[in-house]
């Protein structure tokens, strides 16, 4: 596997080897060794997948005392994927990075804790994938509006499909503002 720092922090881009042939193909989503010699060595506790349809957004999403690190992939279809840096003090705070995960590159974005993240759907339907470090906390979840100016991330949808919790995040600077109260 191919391990690509990104300009935030932590974030990795992981690139799995694909083993294919005209039967299809087979590649190693996780492997507790080799991803530790890459820098992902919190356990996981939780596994999720989530369905979506083309357009949909989800994000940007965090949970607020209880941080999970995600490792987030595509087994069917394509998104794009954002992570944003949320930590006060850190050198790429308030900064993105995005990158498309696809069914047919098979990569995977270590999205550390500490970082929102949201992806939006960018074929007819995506099967989307996250290992957590935390389990999720309803209580504590939080938001940033996805497409908030300060922010800037420059996402493939134009007008996506958002839930309402999404449609009424509070803004990057109401989210530095709670960091300070």
């Amino acid at each position: 596997m191919e391990v690509v720092r990104t300009p935030i922090a932590g974030v990795l881009l992981i690139k799995p080897k694909i083993w294919g042939d005209a039967r299809g193909y087979f590649v190693e989503t996780w492997q507790q060794v080799r991803y530790a010699a890459a820098g992902i060595d919190l356990p996981f506790v939780q596994d999720n997948h989530s369905k979506s349809t083309y357009g949909i957004l989800r994000g940007l999403h965090f949970q607020k005392t209880r941080p999970q690190g995600k490792l987030v992939s595509v087994s069917l279809g394509s998104v794009f994927d954002v992570a944003v840096d949320i930590r006060p003090g850190s050198p790429s705070f308030g900064q993105w990075h995005g990158i498309e995960l696809t069914e047919n590159n098979q990569w995977q974005l270590w999205v550390p804790p500490g970082l929102a993240h949201g992806f939006a759907v960018t074929s007819e339907f995506a099967h989307f994938h996250y290992k957590c470090t935390d389990y999720y906390c309803p209580e504590d979840e939080g938001a940033i509006r996805w497409n908030d100016p300060d922010l800037g991330v420059v996402w493939p949808v134009e007008q996506p499909v958002l839930s309402g919790k999404d449609k009424v995040a509070p803004s990057w600077q109401e989210f530095q503002a709670n960091l300070n109260a």
